[in-house]
């Protein structure tokens, strides 16, 4: 297991414990973070828009260009820090992960 550490559209912390293998947007959709994930993870609708510690995000695997474009279109879009959820897959080398959900668009 992997914790994950987040702050949801309230401003409220949780720490989530995720399943290494798992993508990160199904553990914030199960646990209630506010993640509509409409799509279902298939990179299309960008519902499960987080934000990355600026400490972690060079530690995920970067943006496929159809993530990045997405990215590139929303309101709340902050390079450096802005990633879908459902494009995360959890492992041993995330733990600790420290994310903020964004803003619904």
């Amino acid at each position: 297991m992997t914790t994950i550490r987040v702050t949801d559209r309230d401003g409220q912390q949780h720490t989530l414990e995720a399943s290494n293998g798992s993508i990160l947007m199904e553990t914030l959709r199960d646990e209630g973070m506010g993640v509509a994930a409409i799509c279902g993870g298939q990179c299309a609708c960008a519902t499960c828009h987080c934000f990355i510690d600026p400490a972690w995000y060079d530690q995920l695997e970067s943006a496929a260009a159809e993530e990045a474009e997405l990215l590139e279109f929303l309101d709340f879009h902050e390079p450096g820090r802005s990633r879908l959820a459902c494009q995360v897959i959890i492992t041993d080398q995330l733990d600790g992960l420290l994310l903020t959900v964004s803003p619904e668009e």
